[in-house]
């Protein structure tokens, strides 16, 4: 089972199971954990995780101090299409996924992980 809250999961795969989803990804690190990170992403793609999910990350950035919030600095931010909210519940819940999926979670120390969808 995913390391995400199963009733979280199941109130954002109720919104629209089918329809195509955009995670806004920000990261703030362990002390240390952009190395561990780093290979949690070396094993994503290897995996061939997003290959099988259709996930593809739109954008991914070294943050740097805010313009607009103070203190709420990030170290990632990352964008990532799923094809819909069903690929993305199927692939944190897969056990291939989860084999690796401690890497990502030793390495953040705080995360927001926003779902989207087109406005425009």
């Amino acid at each position: 089972m995913s390391a995400l809250d199963a009733s979280r999961l199941d109130r954002f795969l109720a919104a629209d199971p089918n329809g195509p989803v955009v995670m806004l990804n920000l990261i703030r690190f362990a002390p240390g954990g952009q190395a561990k990170y780093m290979q949690y992403v070396e094993r994503f793609s290897s995996s061939g995780i997003n290959e099988r999910y259709g996930v593809t990350i739109a954008y991914a950035g070294v943050g740097h101090p805010s313009l607009a919030a103070d203190g709420d600095d990030w170290d990632m931010v990352a964008l990532v299409s799923y094809p819909s909210r069903q690929h993305f519940v199927d692939m944190v819940n897969d056990p291939d996924y989860l084999e690796f999926e401690h890497l990502r979670s030793d390495a953040v120390a705080t995360a927001v992980l926003q779902p989207t969808t087109p406005a425009l």
